[in-house]
């Protein structure tokens, strides 16, 4: 499925004839185009104390990426020609991105270092810097393109001034927060952003590469990018089974829950290892009323990239009817060097209407500002 193109030129991208369906792309890394961009959406306080200290964060690699990535992580051919960064030119995402691929609606996924910022303080400072520079570079720019709100999740009373102060904006569809946080995602120091959350009807959406408080394995650090990048299935699985357990759902029976780039294949045996537990240990969890894999069922969707191929795609049929197809969102993962083509994913047998599911109405279901 993966479409690894690092060196693919951009002049080979696909036409737009051979993209018949129209796309929701749940997943694009839009980037900054010089180092200093961020500064202007910033109180001068702050603008000054990262020009000073820079922002100290729980990562290791001091002045370098949250995780040692292959030819920076990006695309080859996703470099804009009048230079910046990948995904950093609108024109040239449109061009090499959501033109030629039909993409209906772009959501985006900032990575930003304010999640796990030492200080919590200036991490609130640096996600509203980050939505205010989503706004002005990106969603006031084409209507394609969609938000989510990023927010310091580990300060709650901040968390909700940031979502409560851009929850009228329609151009932001979901909640942007990472599985690493100080605590499990399921304690209870994030309800109220949950809360808000449902009341809303924004999603939760829980981006499991780059930055975090603690490492992708319960070990430390890996030596090799490779360690990272196969982990990325493990934090989503924590969230998941954490906020199930703890009683999230069950508290929040409306909260969507949609868990990105951490890979999909896991989730059946995950789900028959939850309920298997919980029929030997439900006493121990009295507040959940149902098995742990309805709560997944109801209430939490996953996209699709990266995912965990067999070495028979064929066998990729039973797979999707065990996890439910409507479970998963497509995502191309752009400008990342893993990432999915529509035109070459899912190349299996599908019954009517599941691909058509799987490349967009699903995602239209979850984030109902789409169709607003």
């Amino acid at each position: 499925m993966s479409d690894t193109v690092l060196e693919k030129p951009a002049t080979k991208a696909a036409k737009p004839a051979e993209a018949q369906l129209m796309i929701v792309d749940c997943d694009i890394h839009p980037g900054f185009t010089t180092k200093d961009e961020l500064g202007k959406f910033m109180p001068l306080r702050w603008r000054q104390h990262v020009q000073d200290y820079g922002i100290r964060t729980s990562n290791p690699f001091v002045g370098s990426l949250p995780y040692p990535r292959m030819g920076n992580g990006m695309r080859q051919d996703s470099y804009p020609p009048d230079g910046g960064a990948p995904a950093s030119n609108l024109e040239f995402m449109q061009a090499q991105l959501l033109d030629p691929l039909n993409i209906e609606f772009g959501l985006l996924h900032a990575l930003n270092p304010g999640p796990a910022a030492s200080n919590l303080e200036q991490g609130n400072a640096v996600c509203v810097a980050v939505n205010d520079w989503q706004v002005d570079k990106w969603l006031s720019k084409d209507k394609r393109l969609k938000g989510g709100i990023v927010v310091n999740q580990d300060d709650a009373v901040g968390s909700i001034a940031e979502i409560e102060r851009n929850a009228n904006d329609q151009r932001f569809v979901q909640i942007g927060m990472v599985p690493r946080s100080i605590e499990s995602m399921g304690r209870q120091r994030y309800w109220p952003i949950y809360e808000l959350a449902e009341s809303l009807d924004l999603p939760i959406g829980v981006h499991s590469a780059g930055y975090g408080t603690h490492t992708n394995s319960a070990g430390g650090w890996g030596s090799f990018y490779i360690e990272e990048h196969c982990g990325f299935a493990h934090p989503a699985q924590t969230v998941i089974i954490s906020m199930i357990f703890e009683g999230v759902f069950e508290r929040f029976p409306k909260l969507k829950l949609v868990v990105v780039e951490g890979g999909f294949a896991w989730l059946a045996p995950l789900m028959w290892r939850m309920d298997r537990e919980w029929e030997r240990m439900k006493d121990e969890v009295p507040h959940l009323k149902m098995k742990p894999s309805e709560y997944v069922k109801r209430n939490i969707w996953l996209t699709t990239q990266p995912v965990e191929e067999p070495p028979n795609v064929r066998h990729m049929t039973p797979l999707l009817e065990w996890i439910g197809h409507d479970k998963l969102l497509f995502s191309t993962d752009y400008p990342h060097w893993d990432f999915d083509d529509p035109n070459r994913a899912f190349r299996v047998p599908m019954a009517a209407g599941v691909k058509e599911g799987i490349l967009r109405d699903n995602a239209l279901s979850v984030y109902q500002r789409l169709t607003k």
